[in-house]
């Protein structure tokens, strides 16, 4: 991809980071992007952010822009290490700062007081923080359509319908095969509350960062217990290990499910024919299959612009794609109210808290079964229908089985309320009042 960076900002660069486009100019909104096109996870962050840039160039050249204000975005290379996401962060955020979304749960963590003291959106889509979908606390953090305590949730009552009821969980016995990482980590404490309530148990298989590639081990152990069912949360070279291994074994693949960082064609193609059956959960379609696909062959791939055309109908780009449309989505929304022009942090999370994409919305962007609607509201930053889809691995490709599957919010909620106002306490904040 062809970088411009001015002789100026040139001269800000760290090694390992690169600014990808010119100071904005009046009249633009400026998006950073904390990309990761280098290191282990590469091959998953190049499909992703593809489809995040050809949204904003399909917007641009379809639609001369949002309401006339052209977008232009901003890359900052993170290797999807911390420390470089913050790097990142700091150096892009007065010139460029609008709204970030990481697509990184530790770089996630890591901002959000900046993020917050700034006044700038952090869209964490589905990963980050699952105690900040209360908005009350965590005013400039939103992690709809859902989040991993919600997927969990959804995960397990997937495994229920299969068992043939909730009560069926009593006594079974989980493998639970995940990256040991900020991101890895986040489900464990709810996975524990299900165990107890249902009467399974699980057994916890963490697999170091630094040896992704190295889990003979682990799956030699999940040979002698035969769990029931496993449930991955894996990323990177992680996954397609994993499902390698489960074959090698004779693990059954239809019982192997993997949360929606572990089901992408990254993750399974290495594995072809073996990884048949193989099951993940999802928060959006897959394929090509959708309207939206003919603007973009029209406004961006025919005119050569696409970012990685060969990532285009993956589960990756489309989640690029859903994630970029809600993006533009909420500033339209601010829009609204503040006037067609450039918006700031501060109202782009004023149009995130607003956001109400209804089916009809959905269908006039072409994106009808591509995304499910969501609406976010002042104290829920998850959206009102948190929950999964499941789709599964038939050797070549993905298909979607099932209905829509909703998370346990009864649950759900009450502990990310509890977990919020820890958090508050501990930062000496003062919940807003959402009346």
């Amino acid at each position: 991809m062809k970088k411009f960076v001015t002789s100026a900002l040139a001269a800000t660069l760290v090694a390992g980071s690169v600014l990808a486009t010119p100071v904005m100019a009046a009249g633009t909104q400026n998006i950073p992007l904390l990309v990761y096109r280098t290191g282990p996870y590469a091959a998953n962050g190049i499909a992703i952010f593809a489809g995040m840039i050809d949204y904003f160039k399909l917007v641009n050249n379809r639609d001369g822009g949002i309401n006339g204000v052209k977008i232009k975005y901003t890359e900052c290379e993170t290797g999807y290490k911390t420390d470089r996401g913050v790097e990142c962060y700091d150096r892009t955020k007065d010139e460029y700062g609008s709204i970030y979304s990481p697509v990184s749960t530790g770089i996630t963590y890591a901002i959000i007081d900046k993020a917050t003291h700034d006044k700038i959106p952090v869209f964490s889509m589905g990963y980050g923080r699952t105690s900040a979908a209360d908005g009350r606390v965590f005013p400039y953090i939103f992690n709809f359509p859902s989040t991993y305590w919600s997927q969990a949730t959804a995960i397990i009552r997937y495994i229920a319908k299969d068992l043939g009821g909730m009560d069926k969980l009593k006594g079974k016995n989980f493998a639970f095969i995940y990256l040991d990482h900020p991101y890895g980590k986040e489900p464990i404490p709810f996975l524990d509350i299900m165990a107890k309530k249902f009467g399974f148990t699980y057994d916890k298989y963490p697999v170091p960062t630094t040896s992704m590639t190295e889990q003979k081990s682990i799956w030699l152990q999940i040979r002698r217990t035969k769990p029931d069912y496993a449930i991955m949360w894996g990323w990177g070279a992680m996954n397609p290990t994993a499902i390698k291994e489960a074959a090698s074994i004779h693990f059954p693949m239809d019982h192997f499910i993997g949360n929606w960082w572990s089901g992408s064609e990254v993750d399974v193609k290495a594995a072809g024919m073996l990884a048949k059956g193989y099951k993940s959960a999802a928060m959006h379609g897959t394929g090509k299959n959708y309207p939206v696909y003919t603007d973009l062959k029209k406004y961006v791939y025919d005119t050569k612009q696409a970012d990685n055309l060969a990532s285009a109908g993956d589960v990756l780009y489309n989640r690029g794609l859903v994630n970029s449309a809600y993006v533009v989505e909420a500033i339209r929304t601010a829009m609204k109210k503040f006037g067609n022009k450039p918006m700031t942090g501060e109202q782009i999370r004023w149009g995130m808290e607003n956001l109400d994409v209804t089916a009809a919305r959905i269908k006039e962007l072409g994106m009808t079964g591509l995304t499910p609607p969501v609406k976010v509201s002042c104290a829920n930053h998850e959206g009102n229908n948190p929950g999964i889809f499941v789709q599964q691995w038939d050797g070549t490709k993905w298909h979607m089985i099932g209905d829509f599957i909703p998370a346990m919010s009864d649950i759900v909620r009450p502990i990310v309320e509890q977990e919020a106002a820890k958090y508050a306490k501990e930062k000496g904040i003062t919940p807003r009042s959402c009346s």
